[in-house]
């Protein structure tokens, strides 16, 4: 059982450089921010909402995104990510996440996340590594 409780939320954020862009990160011929990496400032954002609350030896990996990316961001803008965890089932986690740039929404949607135990995971890890 988790220590988490919804209401928790977390914030990260990036300004937008070349090395952030679809046509840098192979993800389109555009330079502006990159899906995946929008997708990685939401997942940092929810890093922040839940894993300082989890105890020694606990961490949460994602699992699931549904995720809507709108807007360009150009290269040189501040995107900001927010993550607000809204249901708790074990440790199964569900947050409402959301990213803005300077001047609009450029993506939102549901992320979820797993509570695990780091030791039992890097030893599954080591498993599979061993076949």
């Amino acid at each position: 059982m988790t220590p988490l409780k919804p209401g928790l939320t977390g914030t990260a954020e990036l300004v937008v450089g070349p090395e952030h862009t679809a046509e840098s990160v192979g993800s389109g011929k555009v330079g502006v921010l990159a899906t995946p990496v929008m997708i990685n400032v939401i997942e940092a954002a929810a890093l922040a909402a839940i894993d300082p609350h989890l105890p020694e030896g606990q961490q949460s990996l994602g699992t699931h995104l549904d995720v809507s990316h709108i807007a360009a961001t150009p290269v040189g803008m501040k995107v900001t990510a927010t993550a607000e965890l809204v249901k708790v089932d074990g440790r199964h986690l569900e947050l409402k996440v959301r990213a803005v740039d300077e001047v609009e929404e450029i993506g939102a949607g549901m992320h979820h996340r797993i509570v695990v135990n780091v030791d039992k995971f890097d030893a599954r890890v080591a498993r599979k590594m061993s076949r």
